[in-house]
């Protein structure tokens, strides 16, 4: 027995120096995980590998690289799971087996895609940075912000760096009126002829961010020296749909609106439409002419107006495979005003005894008038096995029709016998057909160019008659000298090639992009005047950027723009609808060049934000509106190429998170401006500034409280001075039932009903002060409403149209020109 024993000892002994000499086999797996759409790679997520006959204890936990790719060990052979998580992202699951016969476990490339599963029960406590800023752009996250649930898009403009929105909603975009409006990243001509109209009607609520794309390189359109306002609309996949209704009233007005998305497998459909009805409060006007001959004119007025507007879009998605994306989108914008007014007008030699007028007179005028645009667009991607490459072919198609009817009679006239009674019919519309290439690729590990080439044939066509009334009551009859009919023609060719390079806290991009403009301008009552012009614009950019630490970074750049003017400046129609100030626009005009410098840094944490923008541009041949005077006390306005200037500019942006539930917050700008005429002896320099400011805070309840209040400094112009404004406004809302129903309560500039604006413009004989004395008062409430649980969005092809080549015009509101790429 005891030899049984010592013979059982020795083998158990032999069998553990066995196990301690030869170790387990060691394996190892790798493999890259990647975006099934944009194939980049996706890093930091989560690995678990877990034995197949024991889920519930990991063998290994990792997580990718930042470039995606993993490469872990393992020991033991045997029938493995594999689980890949990232936060937004569908969950990746793959089995595999290891063997003796295969030490290396290639997975090889594996997918993921947007995943919209929501966390149930979880409070975020911190606030997230409402401000990021890239090298090129700076974007704004209006859907973080609480203020989204009471305001308009053009309130929220107000806190959104870069941008100055006036006591008359005028915008500006890095300090110039003439920029560009996008909606997803394509062009939208309606928001960028009318952006005050259209933006004030819009529901924030209903937009997740705003790009303010400060330096755009060399694949936008030459045109806009202020930049691009980049709209991304909320969205957000799994099959399902979510819609969210809203609705609106207040002492202006009221609307409604409904936003949905629908989304079967490889399709999604999202569809929006806002109504609005706005009644204005009446507005009142005064002027005073002084003459150097010591005469004087003055006159007293009011207006009042009444209108709708609607607009909606419906954009699609349908993915062919992993590399072949197809998207649409078709969209409409349009409303329509009613208007009337009355005015008295007199003129008096100031050092004359006599109280009687040289002349004088009543107005009485009432218009209506609509104005729509209706867009479609298709992109189709092509992307490649190599991360960033990608193959972008597109077309567009928009139409913008206008139309107008108004009445001008006039009442108690004294010493003016020439004076008629008249009505102005006029039609103008736009059509443009864009079709575009793009391709962009990387080169090794930190380069990528990118190149395209682009065709718009767009056709502006203006058609204004003119019909007198030569006896009271009598029939209108058409005047052939006052009626204009018009054609402005272009075909835009143009190509551009852009370099960029990202090399560990270095980026920099540059770039240069030649436009071809063929012009054929046509006048269908005096062709002996119709013309012909080409223009060649060779526009050069560049930019460079060097992140300081995580947190905080530094961008330069330079970039020269050119503007072509809109139809509303190239109009000849004139416009005598006020006898004693007569406008009209100038066919001869120009394209303009304008060059622009920039400085900025930002520094971005969860508790402090701040950036600073310093910028210098000057312009040698802008155009400027000219006033001058016809004689008999008669103003005559037009535009011209004839502006010198320079401007040099700081704004601030800075948010402090005070607490987890408090938010203070402040947007400004200031800047000197140099402006001349040589051949028109004019000059004028000046300061202005602009600030806007408020507070957040969660009360009990989850009441949530906004307070803010703006203001402005006068602003210089080339023949005068505009008045600074203020304004305030509180907003209040709390959310119900898991944050479906939102309920809104806001009030604005409640104090007083009527603000003054004023005016003062210098000519070389006469000074005219003006003031418009206007309501924005408004106090009202919204609600809306989501059912579904979808929060996918449709997928945006990567490059796609964007037309931001034209100046639009003063006809239809504050802002910018044509918008676009």
């Amino acid at each position: 027995m005891k030899k049984l024993i010592m013979l059982l000892m020795a083998l158990v002994a032999s069998y553990a120096i066995n196990a301690q000499t030869t170790p387990a086999v060691t394996y190892t797996v790798k493999g890259v995980l990647l975006d099934s759409l944009t194939l980049e790679a996706e890093p930091y997520a989560t690995i678990k590998i877990v034995r197949k006959d024991a889920p519930a204890q990991a063998v290994k936990m990792a997580v990718t690289d930042n470039k995606g790719k993993f490469e872990e060990k393992i020991t033991g052979g045997g029938d493995y799971v594999i689980t890949i998580t990232s936060i937004g992202k569908s969950a990746v699951v793959k089995e595999f087996n290891l063997s003796s016969s295969e030490r290396t476990k290639d997975l090889g490339t594996l997918y993921t895609s947007d995943s919209a599963n929501e966390l149930e029960g979880v409070e975020i406590v911190a606030q997230k940075p409402l401000v990021k800023v890239d090298i090129d752009k700076i974007e704004y996250n209006v859907e973080d912000d609480p203020d989204s649930k009471t305001n308009s898009v053009l309130e929220m403009l107000r806190k959104v760096p870069l941008v100055t929105v006036d006591g008359e909603d005028n915008i500006q975009v890095n300090g110039s009126s003439s920029f560009k409006v996008h909606v997803n990243g394509k062009p939208n001509n309606m928001m960028s002829d009318n952006p005050t109209e259209v933006l004030k009607s819009m529901p924030a609520n209903s937009i997740k961010n705003i790009e303010v794309i400060t330096n755009p390189g060399a694949k936008y359109d030459a045109e806009g020296v202020g930049g691009i306002l980049n709209i991304i609309t909320v969205g957000g996949g799994l099959d399902g749909y979510t819609a969210t209704f809203t609705g609106n009233a207040s002492n202006r007005g009221a609307g409604g609106g409904v936003f949905a998305t629908i989304k079967k497998d490889k399709f999604t459909l999202t569809g929006r439409y806002n109504y609005n009805y706005n009644d204005n409060p009446r507005n009142y006007s005064e002027s005073r002419r002084e003459n150097n001959d010591g005469t004087r004119q003055l006159s007293n007025g009011e207006s009042k107006n009444k209108g709708s507007f609607q607009h909606g879009s419906l954009e699609a998605s349908y993915e062919l495979d992993t590399l072949r994306l197809i998207t649409m989108s078709f969209g409409m914008y349009g409303g329509g005003n009613d208007s009337d007014g009355s005015s008295l007008t007199w003129f008096e030699n100031s050092a004359s005894s006599s109280t009687d007028p040289i002349y004088s007179y009543r107005t009485l005028s009432n218009s209506e008038s609509s104005w729509y645009s209706v867009r479609g667009n298709i992109d189709y991607q092509r992307s490649f096995a190599k991360k960033g490459r990608l193959l972008t072919f597109s077309y567009n198609i928009n139409t913008r029709p206008q139309n107008s009817d108004s009445y001008i009679n006039y009442k108690d006239t004294v010493g003016l016998d020439y004076l008629r009674n008249n009505r102005s019919d006029g039609e103008q519309n736009t059509t443009e057909h864009t079709f575009q290439a793009d391709y962009t690729t990387p080169i090794g590990k930190y380069h990528t160019v990118e190149g395209g080439v682009k065709y718009i044939i767009r056709n502006n066509i203006s058609d204004n008659d003119r019909y007198n009334q030569h006896t009271a009551g009598g029939d209108y009859i058409i005047d052939n000298d006052r009626s204009s009919h018009y054609k402005h023609l272009n075909d835009i060719l143009s190509g551009y090639a852009s370099y960029s390079l990202r090399y560990k806290k270095f980026s920099g991009k540059a770039g240069l992009r030649f436009e071809r403009t063929m012009q054929d301008v046509r006048f269908k009552n005096i062709p002996d005047q119709n013309f012909k012009v080409n223009y060649n614009d060779f526009v050069p950019s560049a930019s460079i950027g060097y992140k300081i630490t995580d947190t905080q970074n530094i961008r330069t750049g330079y970039q020269m723009r050119i503007w072509r003017p809109g139809i509303w400046y190239l109009n000849p129609y004139r416009d005598d609808s006020n006898p004693m100030h007569i406008r009209q626009g100038n066919p001869d005009l120009e394209t303009e060049k304008s060059h622009s410098f920039n400085l900025s840094y930002s520094s971005f944490t969860s508790k402090f934000n701040v950036n600073l923008s310093l910028s210098h541009s000057f312009n040698n041949n802008s155009i400027e509106e000219v006033t001058t005077s016809l004689g008999e006390n008669v103003l005559y306005s037009t535009y011209e190429n004839i502006g010198k200037s320079r401007s040099t500019s700081l704004s601030g942006y800075i948010n402090w998170n005070a607490s987890p539930k408090t938010r203070i917050y402040v947007n400004m700008d200031g800047r000197y401006s140099d402006m001349r005429s040589p051949s028109r002896n004019l000059h004028n320099t000046g300061w202005e500034g602009f600030a806007y400011g408020g507070f957040q805070h969660t009360l009990p309840w989850e009441l949530r409280l906004s307070v803010n209040v703006m203001g402005g400094t006068p602003s210089p112009s080339l023949q005068g001075q505009r008045s600074g404004f203020y304004g305030y406004n509180l907003g209040l809302n709390r959310s119900f039932i898991n944050k479906r129903l939102t309920i809104s309560a806001f009030a604005g500039n409640f104090l007083k009903k009527y603000q003054k604006h004023k005016n003062e413009t210098v000519g070389e004989n006469f000074t005219m002060n003006s003031s418009y004395s206007y309501s924005r008062q408004r106090f009202g409430v919204s609600i809306s409403y989501r059912i579904g649980e979808l929060k996918a969005s449709v997928k945006k092809a990567a490059r796609t149209i964007q037309n931001d080549d034209q100046k639009g015009g003063g006809g239809e509101g504050g802002g910018g020109g044509e918008g676009g790429n």
